[in-house]
């Protein structure tokens, strides 16, 4: 497919007819070249030769993480060793790593994907940008890195780590685009404060481009008045080749999905039904043109809708909304299926807090016990212990109101909570440590 910026302005029929013939060319792509594919797609009754138009997807069977680390590491891999230029896999912290293999034109539509932020943006060659997500198996550093050079801008690899080093080189180096995980450019913008230094005034950003982890609007809101740029979200995963899958324009309402490259469903992720527009439910992606790592209805675990109507900035490709969690991330407290980002939602009613914190699970008599430790404010009195159980009270009367289920808060001192140079750990489950 073309890779020229009127792709962004396609007309709908145009790129339904398109995702249509690379819909059709990944299925038998698989079919042909990956046994697993061949063995699936025959159980399920699936002739990948028979597909027509956009419908026909949804009689594929589903693809899982755990399909994929069943088959490492190279037993999903579509093309002959010699084709696969590089090669990234995903941490594999919870089991066998999954991996994402590209071959030279994987490379390139990668590039292209993640530099739709800067496109969106209005960024270009006079830009710099500074790359701070960690460079190695994770696709995050070189994804963006590949996108931005890709835009044309100057890319300062700097990586992730070293946090005082980066502020130096933001101010001395005059970078316009910091790129890494939303929770590290807080604690890059935090630390330049407690140093003396106001990024605000001190820095030259014009735009932030962060994903890898969800965060709220609240935190999108903190991050904009400490850096004084704008906060572009950008969303992909190792197993669909990495970040550039779906990104913001700078009307930060929903992220655009590049369909000239996937084809994108949201089902529900109890009975696997194809979910109408605006609803929520689980995201599954189809790759179109990938070559070396294709994948079929591959199940994300993550949870989104496709947002209705049109975007006023003119990309005519269909958006995403930013994510809420992940199914697999959903905490069933008592019975009642609690997602995170439910719990940012409530704290951001609160000014006296801010957007860091962890959920901390342990277990007492038996029964799942969620605690809240978010951190003050600075301005906020916390030497007075009235003022603090006062607060604890309506953060807690909040959470029960809003969730339907009692969870304890704990109020902490500002920028006592561990701080991460990747995603942050939201979630410490202790329920294995005591059991009553």
């Amino acid at each position: 497919m073309s890779t020229q910026e009127d792709v962004l302005t396609m007309s709908r029929d145009g790129i339904a007819s398109a995702q249509v013939e690379g819909i059709r060319k990944t299925a038998i792509h698989c079919y042909e070249d990956i046994p697993f594919y061949h063995k699936s797609f025959d159980e399920a009754g699936f002739d990948p030769y028979a597909i027509r138009d956009l419908d026909d997807i949804g009689r594929a069977p589903f693809v899982t993480k755990q399909d994929l680390r069943d088959n490492y590491p190279y037993d999903m891999v579509g093309v002959p060793r010699g084709d696969v230029k590089e090669i990234h896999m995903s941490s594999g912290t919870t089991g066998v790593a999954t991996v994402a293999a590209y071959t030279e034109a994987d490379l390139r539509a990668w590039a292209d994907c993640f530099s739709r932020a800067f496109r969106f943006a209005g960024l270009g060659p006079d830009d710099v940008c500074q790359i701070c997500y960690g460079y190695g198996l994770f696709t995050g550093g070189l994804g963006a890195h590949y996108g931005s050079l890709h835009s044309g801008a100057t890319v300062i690899p700097i990586s992730a780590g070293n946090t005082e080093r980066q502020i130096r080189v933001l101010r001395e180096m005059g970078s316009t685009v910091l790129e890494c995980t939303p929770s590290y450019a807080m604690h890059i913008a935090d630390t330049a404060l407690a140093m003396g230094i106001d990024p605000s005034k001190e820095f030259s950003l014009k735009v932030g481009i962060h994903g890898a982890e969800a965060f709220s609007d609240n935190f999108r809101r903190e991050l904009e008045r400490k850096l004084d740029y704008k906060v572009l979200d950008i969303y992909g995963l190792t197993e669909t080749g990495g970040p550039g899958l779906a990104v913001e324009c700078l009307e930060q309402n929903g992220l655009h999905i590049a369909e000239d490259h996937f084809f994108c469903e949201v089902i529900d992720p109890a009975t696997g039904e194809v979910l109408p527009d605006g609803e929520w439910g689980e995201l599954v992606v189809t790759t179109l043109d990938r070559e070396a790592s294709p994948v079929v209805r591959y199940r994300t675990r993550d949870i989104t809708r496709i947002l209705p109507g049109a975007c006023p900035c003119g990309c005519t490709h269909r958006r995403i909304d930013r994510l809420q969690g992940r199914t697999d991330d959903m905490l069933i407290i008592r019975g009642v299926n609690v997602f995170p980002s439910q719990i940012e939602n409530v704290m951001k009613t609160f000014e006296q807090v801010s957007s860091w914190y962890q959920i901390e699970l342990t277990t007492k008599n038996y029964l799942d016990v969620a605690t809240l430790k978010v951190e003050a404010n600075p301005d906020f009195d916390i030497d007075s212990t009235g003022a603090i159980e006062e607060l604890q009270r309506q953060i807690q009367g909040a959470l029960k109101t809003a969730l339907s289920v009692g969870i304890r808060v704990r109020l902490v001192e500002p920028m006592s909570i561990s701080r991460s140079e990747g995603k942050a750990k939201r979630i410490v489950d202790l329920r294995g440590e005591n059991l009553k």
